[in-house]
């Protein structure tokens, strides 16, 4: 009988071999809203009707069951961070003199 791990030490004595080989990166966008997005704001809201996909819905109603969460605040946030979004770039958009 073979004791526990004897037939994993034939695979584990292999040494790594390091090189000087350069390292390859490069930046990517930060795609990720500032921690302040993420305070829950006491903002005034307005009840609105509005008529989304059996997909869209779905998504949201499953996402939000694995997360123990509402579908609405998600969408509610999903606009919200994209309101967000847009309004920086509007921020940042060079006017002609």
């Amino acid at each position: 009988m073979q004791g526990i791990g004897t037939k994993e030490r034939k695979y584990m004595k292999k040494k790594i071999i390091y090189t000087d080989e350069p390292i390859q990166s490069r930046k990517i966008k930060d795609f990720l809203p500032s921690p302040e997005f993420f305070i829950l704001k006491k903002e005034s809201k307005k009840r609105v009707t509005i008529e989304l996909s059996d997909k869209s819905l779905n998504f949201f109603k499953n996402a939000a069951q694995k997360q123990k969460a509402s579908y609405q605040v998600m969408i509610r946030r999903l606009l919200d961070f994209y309101v967000a979004k847009q309004q920086s770039k509007d921020n940042f958009k060079i006017v002609a003199a």
